[in-house]
Parts: structure tokens; C-alpha cells; sequence
């Protein structure tokens, strides 16, 4: 029995991937073990969104060759979509697989041997542009909630993306496969599951056809049993219509959580980042959210020192996100992707001011999230409790997105209780009380 040991750079959408493909191995015969114990296979699901994931990737080959010289290494994802021969060189890599060949490892190569090869024969990767097979993937036993990958490509020409060159054209899976999935899941004895995809509000095209919408597909998930809340990992604010807002506030299973890409603040750096929206339907956006669901809680995806940028640009984004009702930012420094149109704005922004810009947005950050859990500090939600790390404490995020620590208990992993929240700690971490007999779900 050969064993098989992965690794996931980047998003939730490469985890929902990784463990689909994972479980095609152990089906097959093959025992999954950890990376450091001395696998047979390593698989390197990487990412290229930034320069520093390109960086990961051959650094976690080398860390492979070190701890088996002999053990087969192939390298799927966007990455190695983009640059395939560039990770066909890298000594130690055996294999690359293109975004549509990464789900046909077992047929592409069969036997997993290491051979002295040449490099043209290491690479298994069509053109982007050709029409790719979409593929059902979620992840499982990972953790208490679970990633299910609805939808996947974009049809989006930001300035500053790979991401189309690296995963092709906007492609969903069909509703009834979608809510397939769910029922499986649920019947591992998942509470949550996460939506993802590379522009999930995007759902619905099928062999470059609209068929139905996201609105459809979360209706349809909102019936499926056993699973007791579905999250929405992140929607385009020009594809977040009323409907879904006004949907999401009165649904059975989905939380009141929102995470919104902004990019920027300014609309002038909008337009060359060739966004589909201006700032001002960005805030019509979180109003709507807090007319229905006063508690949601709304993240933001930020990227400083995109090309053009100048100061009084991210000043403009500061004083509009510190105005904006929402709650906590998932920041981005921007950095150089080969083939991109920012590559041709200028005028180009200082490292040093990238990293300043940076530093000042996650101080924000952390005032925002800092508020929104003072806000809710006395009040009573239900809390998933997740599998810990040992330790005498233990995880679980509210309904809202609020994260709370508590003392062990192993009868509450998985389980999801009332409690309240009582103050927030250090680590900002909100400490909480349960309430007595509201356990909501075993």
C-alpha cells in the first residue's frame, strides 16, 4: 500500500479540491498520511494569487525532497496552470497537472514512479481556453464545517487577477448535484458548510449557458436536512441582490454573514481596477444588510497599493471603510502578476508604501472587529464548537461570526449550544456563559 500525503496553499475552494481528490486515493487503496511521515506521493495543491504563493510552493517541495528524496511529487492548482514549465524545472518535481488534468491523476499517472524524465513530459496542462469539466468537491473530516465548491472560473477581467488565466471561464455545477453533496455531507455528521467558488453570485452557468442563479441554489439548500447552517464565503457586491439579503434574513439554515469584496474605497481606483461596481453601491449594499439583519456580521476584501494608487487614493478607501458599517477586513498588499493589465498602470507604488498602507487598514481591522464584539457583548446566540488542538480551551464561531473560547468540553465538539457572550479577552476572543438546556444540536 502506497501512501499519499497532500498539501493546500491558498483558498477554501483548493481545500474543497484537495480533499475530494484525497478521498479518490484512499478509495483507490492508498493511505493518507501526514507530510511528515515519510508519504510515498506528495501532492502540492498550490495557489497565484500572490508572488509570496509562488514562493510557498517551491519551498514545500524542498521540504518534501528533505523528508523522502525518493518520494513522488506532482503539483496541481492555479499555479501550476499558469506556469507549468517554470514548476517542471523546480529539482524534485516529478509532475504538473493544468486546472482540468489536476482531477485526473489516477489516469494520468498510474503508477506514481519517480523516473528520470524530460521536462516537457512532467507537464499535463491544456489551454485555459478550451471548455473545462466542472467537478463536485468538498472537503470532509478536515474540520467541523465543511468547504462545498458550487461554482467555479470567472468571467471578470480585474487588472490584477490570474485567476481567470488559472481556472478558465465561469462554470457551475447543477443545483440537484449541489444539494446532493449537502445530503452526503450532512450524513458525515457536518453542522455547517461553507459555499465556495471563485465567484459564487456568478452560480449558474452550465456549458456556457445561464440555467438558474444563486438565489435558486441557496433556496434549494435552505430544504436540505440535517445541516444546520450554510455559510456564504464571499459574493461580488454587484451580484448581492435584495432578493438574496431578504432571503438570507428570513432563511431556516443561513447565518447572517456576509463577506463582500471592495478591493477599494475609491472609485477612481475602481475603475482601474476595472471593477463592476462604484463605491456607492458598495454602501447601498451594507445598508440593505443592516435594514434586515441589525447583528450580521460583513467582512471586506481590501487591496493597497494597486497600480495608480497614490496617497490621497487610500486615503479616500481609509475614511470610506472607517465610515462603512461593517465589521472586520481581510487585507491584500498587491503584488506584480505576469500577464495582468495593472502591469501597465502607473504610476507604481513603493513597497514602502504598500506595507505602510497595509499596517494602517489591519489596525482598522482590528478596531472594527474589536466594536462589533463589544457590540454583542450580553447577548445570546448558538455557538458550533470545533475540533481543538488539545489544550484545556476549545473554538466555535456564533452565527454571526464571532469568535468564542470556552474550557473544554469533548461532549460539545460538533455540537452547537446557546450561549452568552460575556467579554472579550486578549486574543480577541469573546469568553462566553452557556445558557442552560439550549443545546440547539447534537
Amino acid at each position: 500500500m502506497k501512501s499519499v500525503a497532500f498539501y493546500t496553499l491558498g483558498c477554501k475552494l483548493n481545500f474543497s479540491e484537495t480533499s475530494t481528490i484525497s478521498r479518490t486515493f484512499e478509495e483507490k487503496g492508498f493511505k493518507k498520511v501526514g507530510f511528515n511521515e515519510n508519504p510515498d506521493i506528495f501532492i502540492i495543491n498550490t495557489c497565484s494569487v500572490t508572488e509570496n504563493a509562488d514562493k510557498k510552493c517551491r519551498k514545500i517541495v524542498k521540504e518534501a525532497q528533505k523528508i523522502n528524496p525518493n518520494g513522488f511529487v506532482a503539483i496541481i492548482g492555479c499555479y501550476a496552470q499558469l506556469k507549468p514549465r517554470e514548476i517542471a524545472e523546480i529539482e524534485g518535481v516529478d509532475a504538473v497537472l493544468g486546472a482540468a488534468e489536476k482531477f485526473r491523476l489516477h489516469e494520468l499517472l498510474p503508477t506514481f514512479e519517480k523516473t528520470s524524465r524530460p521536462v516537457e513530459e512532467k507537464v499535463y496542462a491544456r489551454s485555459i481556453d478550451e471548455p473545462l469539466e466542472y467537478h463536485t468537491s468538498y472537503s470532509l473530516h478536515d474540520r467541523t464545517r465543511t468547504f462545498l465548491k458550487v461554482q467555479d472560473g470567472c468571467d471578470y477581467p480585474c487588472s490584477y487577477c490570474t485567476i481567470p488565466m488559472a481556472r478558465g471561464a465561469s462554470r457551475s455545477d447543477t443545483i440537484e448535484n449541489v444539494v446532493k453533496a449537502a445530503r452526503e455531507i450532512a450524513a458525515n455528521g457536518v453542522k455547517e458548510i461553507v459555499l465556495t467558488g471563485v465567484n459564487i453570485g456568478d452560480f449558474g452557468i452550465i456549458d456556457g449557458k445561464r440555467t438558474s442563479s444563486f438565489l435558486d441554489l441557496i433556496q434549494a439548500l435552505d430544504e436540505v436536512e440535517g445541516i444546520e447552517r450554510f455559510r456564504i464565503s464571499s459574493i461580488e457586491p454587484n451580484l448581492l441582490t435584495n432578493e438574496i439579503i431578504q432571503f438570507v434574513a428570513h432563511s431556516k439554515r443561513f447565518v447572517p454573514h456576509f463577506h463582500i469584496p471592495l478591493q477599494s474605497g475609491s472609485n477612481k481606483i475602481l475603475g482601474l481596477m476595472r471593477r463592476r461596481y462604484r463605491r456607492e453601491l458598495y454602501a447601498e449594499r451594507v445598508a440593505a444588510i443592516r435594514e434586515v439583519m441589525p447583528d450580521c456580521c460583513i467582512g471586506v476584501d481590501v487591496i493597497v497599493g494597486h497600480p495608480g494608487e497614490l496617497h490621497e487614493d487610500f486615503i479616500d478607501t481609509y475614511n470610506f471603510l472607517n465610515e462603512l458599517d461593517i465589521n472586520y477586513l481581510h487585507v491584500f498588499t498587491y503584488s506584480e502578476r505576469a500577464n495582468t493589465k495593472a502591469l501597465e498602470i502607473k504610476p507604481v507604488v513603493g513597497m514602502r508604501d504598500r506595507n505602510e498602507r497595509s499596517k494602517m487598514l489591519h489596525i482598522l481591522s482590528d478596531k472594527k472587529r474589536r466594536a462589533f464584539y463589544e457590540d454583542n457583548l450580553g447577548k445570546e446566540f448558538p455557538v458550533l464548537f470545533e475540533e481543538g488542538e488539545g489544550g484545556d480551551i476549545m473554538h466555535g464561531f456564533t452565527s454571526n461570526y464571532v469568535k468564542v473560547v470556552a474550557k473544554y468540553d469533548p461532549l460539545r465538539i460538533n455540537d452547537i449550544v446557546k450561549v452568552r457572550l460575556r467579554s472579550i479577552n486578549e486574543e480577541m476572543e469573546v469568553e462566553v456563559d452557556e445558557v442552560p438546556e439550549e443545546i440547539l444540536s447534537h
